[in-house]
């Protein structure tokens, strides 16, 4: 079977927020994935938004950085108010960097790992850092599904605006991990995404998305240099979604999900 399998109800586009290698925000993000642009490889530059607290600022990881920055795109370029938005965060893991220094840590003599080190351990750092910088008081859901992390949370997101027809705020990254742990998981760079998703258009409107599981073969990005980005980091699994938003071209996206599914997105301009 091709076609997505009880599809569930569409939710529309209201803003959008992009950070990646080379992608340093959406507009510029946009023409890149549009081909108005050639996309040049480069490293993630990562900072502490502004909204946070100067001690959250200091204490916050890369994931952090990276979840906070894409959301606050995504709810600016909809002229929305955080504070009272549902959210979904979704990543493959957690910050690579603050599990490499934990590690270290526990295989020192001293064992004794930090409680900033710690809290930073959690899956659900970011989530936490954004009620701290938003005064979001609003239900947050933290999800994982490896590979599949991406699909996972727009799911999860599209029920959300369905069930409950209010405004979601889907945040899905990854960052890279150090050596050793690369080896074993070789995220190479930092990824992040937000797509707010709304149960009716908006002052600003990218489209309108739809969502079934499907067992069609991914899309793949002509680019094979964006490409192997879109294999690299689990959170630009997004990429295909985001160049048909790019490019204002209705059709049938299908993103990576699980082993034996995919999740096929079919978007209205």
């Amino acid at each position: 079977m091709t076609g997505p399998v009880r599809s569930l109800p569409g939710a529309w586009i209201s803003g959008i927020g992009l950070l990646g290698p080379g992608l340093r925000d959406w507009p510029g993000g946009a023409a890149m994935l549009a081909g108005e642009a050639p996309w040049v490889p480069a490293n993630t530059v990562l900072s502490a938004p502004q909204q946070l607290p100067a001690a959250e600022r200091r204490r916050s990881v890369r994931v952090v950085k990276l979840a906070l920055t894409v959301g606050l795109e995504a709810v600016a370029a909809a002229g929305a108010d955080a504070s009272g938005l549902a959210t979904v965060f979704s990543s493959s893991g957690g910050d690579g960097h603050n599990c490499h220094l934990i590690c270290e840590a526990l295989a020192s003599d001293d064992r004794q790992v930090s409680p900033t080190r710690f809290h930073n351990s959690v899956h659900n750092a970011a989530a936490g850092y954004w009620g701290i910088a938003t005064g979001a008081t609003a239900p947050a859901a933290v999800l994982c599904a490896f590979d599949g992390s991406f699909a996972a949370g727009l799911l999860e997101a599209l029920v959300q605006v369905s069930v409950e027809r209010v405004p979601s705020l889907l945040i899905a990254y990854d960052a890279d991990y150090p050596e050793p742990l690369r080896a074993a998981r070789p995220v190479p760079d930092a990824f992040g995404t937000a797509l707010l998703l709304t149960p009716e258009p908006g002052a600003t409107n990218f489209g309108r998305v739809r969502a079934g599981l499907t067992t069609a073969a991914a899309d793949t990005l002509a680019d094979p240099a964006l490409d192997a980005l879109r294999r690299a980091i689990p959170a630009a699994r997004s990429l295909p979604l985001l160049a048909a938003i790019a490019r204002g071209e209705s059709g049938r996206i299908v993103l990576d999900y699980l082993d034996h599914s995919r999740v096929a997105v079919d978007f209205t301009a």
